[in-house]
């Protein structure tokens, strides 16, 4: 079974929105050079994470699943069906946030948009990958990791 799923959030259209503001207010303060090159820099960093985080696709490669944001393609994650030991329905909460980021407690989480989500277990360690596909992808899951 094949699995190819893309979700799309609207949260970079906010990160545009603030890159091309502190462009403008860059141009309008050229008088003040420290300060209009900290806005372009800034600028430009939010407007790198805003093409880096326009949607997140999860797809199945022959022995793994693979977790890519895009369309501008810096942050990954592989996992390997074989080290899936588990893999079941979850919710995140608000502290969990959006993005990539490491909880303690909760381990890592790769998540665009929304709570819903699919927990992983891979050994010792748990990994939470956001989607607006749970119930496909956890069927995909399944099939693949109680497969010999």
């Amino acid at each position: 079974m094949q699995y190819q799923h893309t979700q799309r959030a609207p949260m970079h259209y906010l990160l545009w929105a603030i890159a091309i503001i502190q462009a403008v207010a860059a141009a309008m303060l050229l008088d003040e050079l420290i300060i209009a090159i900290i806005l372009l820099v800034s600028a430009a960093i939010i407007a790198l994470f805003a093409a880096c985080f326009m949607h997140l696709t999860i797809q199945d490669v022959g022995d793994r699943l693979t977790v890519r944001y895009g369309p501008l393609p810096l942050f990954h994650k592989t996992i390997l069906y074989a080290d899936v030991t588990e893999a079941k329905a979850g919710r995140s909460s608000l502290i969990d946030g959006w993005g990539i980021h490491y909880v303690p407690s909760r381990g890592w989480t790769y998540n665009l948009w929304g709570f819903d989500c699919v927990d992983l277990k891979l050994g010792q360690k748990s990994l939470r990958i956001g989607t607006d596909d749970v119930s496909n992808l956890l069927e995909h899951l399944n099939q693949q990791i109680h497969t010999p």
